[in-house]
């Protein structure tokens, strides 16, 4: 097993023959992420790519030692029973990089819990955590992932809500297949949601709401909608620019990734906007904006069951939601998005997380007191 510098045709080609990828594992990441060096990687076996990743390196001030962040990556046979054959050398790789530490977040499912159960939860008072209820599914195969990768002394990077450092552990989303395989249909997916939604999608056709596919020019009027919704819900909005970039890199990939822009208007205003990503099979539904004016339109509806049929229409095998916290109490503001979410009658999906390794542990010590008083 070797692990090697690889270049983007080389990366771009073995992600092709996955169906399920992360767009934050793509060589076009890495525009929207100039602010770190970045780096593709090729694992062979016998001369044969068997893994691929996108590696974000992160400078230590003043000194040219970094930390090597593979986010929802390396994409590698994670089923794979030898996982030090797989991630040794990839240390070895990193540390000659300059790496004082390297930190993944493994793309492997290791619970799954349906919406019926989630909504359950949150009814009920004695449930405070996603955790405290038995999932629908554990797998086995992130069980013995999350093994091994404490045998290897990677430590997991855990923090309140389930959010760690870098990507969500929990994220909800919907399948488009049924448990034996054939796949679902638009009338399937919709009689799945729950009557809220169903009569959100129904006022917001009667009402006049109407959804269009737009292009690049149409980023200023999401953003400027994007930057009212962080106002009127109290987080830091990315700048236009940011949106701009990562259109032009996920668009520019040929057929590997897409991104499109969703705007709803309701007679003549904007209502509603939200971005949509696809790499291979897997689909997201990755920022959105509403007005705080004709909230009772049901334009985030709207724009949803859009780019939910547009999902399926396009052969996805699943439209992910991105991250939700772990939290069920009722009485915690997180709540609400997760409500939102579990309304489509899809499922809570849990990940192995966030992991790192230090290779430098004095260096490593150091940066982890710089980033605890910064």
């Amino acid at each position: 097993m070797t692990v090697r510098t690889a270049t983007t045709a080389e990366h771009e080609a073995f992600l092709r023959t996955r169906r399920a990828v992360s767009f934050l594992q793509t060589p076009a990441w890495a525009a929207v992420k100039a602010e770190w060096r970045s780096e593709s990687l090729l694992w062979e076996r016998d001369g044969r790519p068997v893994g691929a990743a996108l590696v974000l390196y992160r400078q230590l001030p003043k000194v040219k030692r970094y930390l090597a962040y593979l986010p929802e990556g390396p994409v590698l046979d994670w089923a794979d029973d030898d996982l030090a054959a797989l991630l040794t050398p990839m240390v070895k790789h990193l540390k000659k990089q300059g790496a004082f530490a390297v930190r993944m977040g493994p793309p492997v499912v290791t619970g799954r819990w349906s919406a019926a159960q989630v909504k359950t939860g949150i009814a009920d008072e004695a449930v405070r955590r996603l955790t405290e209820l038995p999932p629908t599914e554990r797998s086995v195969d992130g069980a013995r992932v999350v093994s091994q990768l404490n045998a290897l002394g990677w430590r997991h990077l855990a923090a309140a809500g389930g959010f760690a450092a870098g990507q969500p552990q929990y994220n909800f989303m919907i399948p488009f297949r049924h448990p034996d395989g054939t796949a679902r249909t638009e009338d399937d997916v919709l009689k799945g949601m729950n009557q809220l939604w169903r009569r959100n999608i129904k006022k917001a056709d009667k009402s006049g709401v109407e959804v269009a596919l737009g292009g690049k020019d149409d980023l200023k009027a999401f953003h400027d909608l994007y930057v009212h919704t962080a106002e009127r819900d109290h987080f830091t909005p990315r700048p236009l620019g940011y949106f701009t970039t990562m259109y032009d890199a996920l668009n520019g990939a040929g057929d590997l990734s897409e991104m499109r822009v969703y705007l709803a208007h309701h007679e003549g205003d904007l209502v509603a906007s939200t971005l949509w990503i696809r790499v291979g099979g897997h689909t997201w539904y990755s920022y959105g904006a509403s007005s705080t004016e004709k909230r009772d339109v049901r334009g985030s509806n709207a724009v949803q069951w859009r780019m939910i049929r547009d999902s399926l229409e396009s052969g996805a095998d699943v439209y992910d939601l991105r991250g939700i916290t772990d939290t069920l109490d009722a009485d915690d503001a997180h709540v609400g998005l997760i409500q939102f979410k579990v309304g489509t009658g899809g499922e809570a999906v849990e990940y192995a997380g966030e992991w790192e390794l230090p290779i430098n542990r004095l260096v490593h010590k150091a940066f982890t007191v710089y980033m605890e008083r910064r």
